[in-house]
C-alpha cells in the first residue's frame, strides 16, 4: 500500500525561523497551561513526588501519597498554592527552550537526513523523521538541562511530607548559584545523559506521530488540511505516543537528578544511588518491579497532553500565518 502523500513545503524555513516560531508556540502553551488554575505544573509536582516515593524500597515502602489527587490535597493543605506550583519559573523557561529546539531543529535535521539517504525532502520518511525528532530533542535537553535539574529538585522539596532526597533553594538563581558553587559546571550538567534519553525518546515520536496523524486525516478526507480540528486531533494522538515512550526515562531522570551526591577521595562528585539512567532503570526494575517505571504516569498525562496539544496546534497556526505574511503562501 502506498504511503499517504506528505504536505510539500514550497518555502522551507531556516533553522532560526523554526526555532523562533517554535519558541513562540511553546510560550503560548506556557501562558495557557502554566497557571495556578490548571493541572500543568501541579501535575508535574505530583508526578515528581510519586516517582520518588518508595525509591529502591521493596514493595514500595510506606506510602506518603496514595495517588495524584492525594498529592494535590496534601500539598495544598500543608504548603499552600506555593507548594503545588513549586518549580514553575524554571519549568516555563525550560519548556520554551526545549520546544524551540524541538520544533526549530526538527525540519533542518529531517531534510539533512533525507538528503543523505537520497529521499525527497518533502517525504515524511518514518526512519529519518524519528531520527530527526530524537536529535532535535537531544539538543533541547542538553541546552535546558540546568533548568530541568533545578525544576525537579524544587518540585520534590516538601517541608511537610518529603519523599526522596531534599534540596531547598530560595529561587532559580539561588539554585543555579548553589549547585555551581558546590559542584562547578559539572553539577549543572548532572543527569544530562538521562535528560537526553528522556527527551530523545519523547521527541522521536512527537512530530513524526503528529505528522503521520495529520497526513492520515487529510488524505482520508476526514478533516481539511488547514483545519484546527486536524491540528487538535493530530496533536492529541502525538501526546499519547510521547507519554508511552517517555515515561520510563522520565522516572529515571527524576531520580538521577534528585539523588544525593558525595565527594570521592579523588575529588569527583558522584551520585550515591545511580551511575546513569540505565543503572537507575535496572535497579528500579529489580527492587520495585516494572510498574515502578510508570509511577506518576497519570499526573504526567495531565501535564504533557495539554502542553503537546497547545504547542503543536499553535506552532502550525503560527507557521501558516508567518508564511502567509512573508511568502504570501501557507503551503
Amino acid at each position: 500500500m502506498a504511503s499517504p502523500p506528505s504536505v510539500p513545503q514550497l518555502h522551507p524555513m531556516s533553522t532560526a525561523e523554526g526555532f523562533a516560531l517554535g519558541g513562540i508556540a511553546a510560550c503560548i502553551a506556557a501562558c495557557f497551561i502554566h497557571q495556578p488554575v490548571t493541572f500543568s505544573n501541579p501535575a508535574e509536582v505530583a508526578k515528581t513526588r510519586l516517582q520518588l516515593q518508595g525509591e529502591l524500597t521493596k514493595g514500595g515502602g510506606k506510602k506518603v501519597y496514595n495517588n495524584v489527587l492525594d498529592v494535590f490535597a496534601k500539598t495544598y493543605r500543608n504548603e499552600g498554592l506555593r507548594g503545588i506550583q513549586r518549580g514553575l519559573p524554571p519549568a516555563v523557561r525550560y519548556i520554551m527552550l526545549l520546544n524551540g529546539s524541538r520544533l526549530g531543529f526538527y525540519e533542518p535535521f529531517r531534510r539533512a537526513l533525507n538528503t543523505v539517504a537520497g529521499i525527497d525532502l518533502a517525504v515524511q520518511n518514518p526512519v529519518t523523521s524519528v531520527m530527526a525528532g530524537a536529535a532535535s530533542g537531544a539538543v533541547g535537553a542538553s541546552l535546558g538541562n540546568p533548568l530541568f535539574l533545578i525544576k525537579a529538585r524544587m518540585q520534590a522539596y516538601s517541608p511537610a511530607l518529603p519523599v526522596g532526597a531534599q534540596h531547598y533553594y530560595k529561587s532559580s538563581i539561588d539554585a543555579l548559584r548553589t549547585i555551581y558553587q558546590a559542584e562547578g559546571f559539572k553539577g549543572l550538567v548532572r543527569g544530562v545523559d538521562a535528560a537526553i534519553l528522556r527527551t530523545s525518546m519523547g521527541s522521536s515520536v512527537q512530530l513524526p506521530a503528529y505528522n503521520w496523524a495529520k497526513n492520515q486525516l487529510v488524505s482520508r478526507g476526514i478533516f481539511p488540511e488547514k483545519s484546527v480540528w486536524t491540528y487538535l486531533v493530530s496533536s492529541s494522538f502525538s501526546g499519547i505516543c510521547v507519554l508511552i515512550m517517555m515515561q520510563p526515562a522520565d522516572t529515571a531522570l527524576t531520580r538521577v537528578y534528585n539523588q544525593p551526591t558525595q565527594k570521592l577521595s579523588n575529588g569527583k562528585i558522584v551520585g550515591t544511588l545511580y551511575r546513569n539512567p540505565i543503572d537507575c532503570l535496572w535497579k528500579t526494575f529489580k527492587t520495585e518491579g516494572p510498574l515502578a517505571w510508570y509511577k506518576g504516569s497519570t499526573a504526567h498525562f495531565f501535564r504533557i497532553a495539554p502542553h503537546t496539544i497547545i504547542t503543536l496546534t499553535a506552532n502550525d497556526l503560527i507557521i501558516n500565518l508567518y508564511k502567509k505574511l512573508i511568502h504570501g503562501s501557507v503551503q
